[in-house]
């Protein structure tokens, strides 16, 4: 019988020179899988080659006396739009990170120095973040000045670079479009420069908006011009569906670990927001609930069980002090059980909470006969007309 051919001239490994071998490659296998070193410790994961396609909004509201019922439905609206692009898929049927940033502009109580506008948030994919700076806004009268509100935005974010990545400005309003001293038209061509999308949205009546100049910076901007009526309350629909899904939602904050130096702090906000969103009405809390179920809400920095799933941490090095304190006493293997049975059961409430939504939508399909209107209205029916020009598509 034949020998298999010998590499004569590859050198013989010594027994040491063997075992190192095998370790390293056992290294470098754990390194491209993304999985644990010996000892518990977590890797983090690769950095990805492509880095996720990103949607970024930018919402400018009017907070001059007259407002408080844009602000209203500016509160009610978030989840709607966080929710719509739960469904939206981008290139190799990704679902894109969302980042929302928020300006306020025409307020008495703001800086005349700063033409009375303030940014109140940069982009931020913080969803308790973002609800909160939203109902901290306040109305008081002043000087509403849209091309310097606009011109702030396009120079103060960090808009991305990538030409395939959605970019929206939504300024709302209800005042001549060209007061103030920035010509609204140069302003609209540098955010064209950035691939900045600049949509107008008229609190009043649509031939006002026309005669005062908000269509035509929705037409410079190649975006969409929409008259709303900023004082009428959205109408929600209740579902039998509803309790279901609130009664979820309280089930998923007690899978939420806080930790850290500011996790009991973020906690509280959690709850604030969702006591926020339940006084303006039952159907926006069902919202938020939908909201929380999405990959869009996601807490590495104060949550434990988030921040375990995304492999921030070393469980063997980490801080037991910042824990609370029925979880400072376990061992390395004891805490990782326990964080990946919260995981697991976090996983299945969300998975119960997008079941129970989908219900609901049936439902909704049934028996709402009114397409959305208002703000929601005039924010979902252009961001899906837009982004079906750079072939982002919906799943149902």
């Amino acid at each position: 019988m034949k020998q298999p051919l010998r590499d004569t001239h590859r050198p013989r490994l010594t027994p040491t020179q063997n075992r190192f071998r095998f370790r390293l490659l056992s290294i470098l296998a754990l390194l491209l899988l993304g999985g644990n070193l010996p000892g518990g410790k977590i890797l983090a994961a690769p950095p990805e080659k492509n880095p996720g396609t990103r949607v970024q909004i930018a919402l400018l509201l009017d907070t001059s006396n007259s407002m408080d019922g844009l602000i209203d439905q500016a509160k009610a609206t978030l989840w709607d739009l966080v929710n719509e692009f739960s469904y939206v898929r981008c290139r190799e049927n990704r679902v894109p990170d969302l980042e929302i940033a928020l300006y306020e502009y025409g307020n008495d109580g703001l800086s005349p120095r700063e033409g009375f506008i303030r940014q109140v948030l940069p982009f931020s994919s913080d969803l308790d973040e973002i609800s909160g700076k939203l109902f901290s806004l306040r109305t008081n009268g002043g000087e509403e000045f849209c091309g310097q509100v606009i011109q702030s935005a396009v120079k103060q974010l960090r808009w991305s670079r990538d030409a395939r990545d959605l970019k929206f400005i939504f300024i709302a309003g209800n005042e001549p479009f060209n007061q103030g001293r920035t010509p609204y038209e140069s302003v609209i061509r540098d955010a064209a420069e950035k691939d900045v999308v600049v949509n107008t949205i008229f609190c009043g009546d649509y031939r006002l908006g026309v005669n005062t100049l908000w269509a035509d910076g929705a037409r410079l901007g190649q975006g969409d011009y929409t008259a709303i009526d900023h004082n009428r309350a959205i109408v929600h629909v209740a579902t039998p569906y509803d309790d279901r899904i609130i009664q979820l939602n309280k089930r998923l904050n007690k899978t939420y670990v806080a930790y850290g130096a500011l996790g009991a702090t973020r906690k509280q906000t959690q709850g604030e927001q969702d006591a926020n969103a339940a006084e303006m009405e039952e159907a926006v809390m069902v919202e938020r609930a939908v909201s929380k179920s999405s990959s869009f809400y996601r807490n590495e920095s104060w949550d434990l069980v988030d921040a375990y799933q995304a492999r921030k941490l070393n469980l063997e090095e980490l801080n037991r002090k910042s824990l609370p304190g029925h979880l400072r006493e376990l061992d390395t293997d004891g805490l990782r059980d326990y964080l990946e049975k919260q995981q697991e059961e976090r996983a299945e409430i969300q998975e119960a909470i997008r079941q129970a939504d989908a219900r609901r939508k049936a439902y909704l399909a049934k028996h709402q006969t009114d397409s959305a209107e208002g703000l929601q209205g005039a924010l979902l029916e252009a961001v899906r007309k837009q982004a079906r020009r750079k072939a982002y598509t919906w799943v149902q």
